[in-house]
């Protein structure tokens, strides 16, 4: 493959409390395993991102920091926009960034699972099956591409993994 892209969805976060943004959320306490848990399991993979783009928000901020600490994440940069944004501005983020031979985004549902579904129509049996059955908070999607993420579309991805915190905290 020429290209990777890794798609996570945040880990686990709180409920907000009376006040919160929704943005402010923080992980709670099994976010903050799985979170670590997913760094491990990136490590084991040998999954390096050359550049992560994360969401902004606190819960996805706060997902970063417990990947890295056990994974490489490359370069990063923290993007307002992955809060807000529907699949088809994920796929022209991607897009603009697809210079790196490897991404992964940090962002949230359903445009994570949209976009995974719509980009990765084939793929690893097994993978496929656990993405069709929704795509859970530490959800991580590892999709190929044969050429440049640059010119990544619909349909042009295969689907090599997808990790769930269930199968990768044994």
């Amino acid at each position: 493959m020429a290209s990777r892209l890794f798609l996570l969805r945040h880990a686990k976060a709180g409920w907000a409390l009376p006040g919160m943004r929704d943005f402010d959320r923080p992980l709670d306490a099994s976010g903050i395993a799985d979170a670590s848990a997913t760094g491990m399991a990136m490590h084991a993979c040998g999954y390096v991102p050359d550049l992560t783009l994360c969401s902004n928000a606190v819960r996805a901020r706060q997902t970063l920091e417990g990947i890295a600490a056990h994974a490489d994440i490359g370069r990063t940069l923290f993007l307002d926009s992955l809060y807000s944004e529907d699949a088809a501005g994920y796929l022209r983020i991607i897009r603009e960034s697809g210079a790196a031979g490897s991404l992964l985004v940090i962002g949230h549902n359903p445009m994570l699972e949209d976009l995974a579904m719509a980009i990765a129509v084939e793929g690893d049996d097994h993978a496929r099956a656990n993405l069709q059955a929704g795509f859970p908070t530490s959800g991580l999607a590892a999709i190929g591409f044969e050429e440049s993420l640059e010119r990544a579309g619909l349909g042009e991805g295969y689907l090599e993994a997808f990790l769930m915190p269930a199968e990768f905290q044994g």
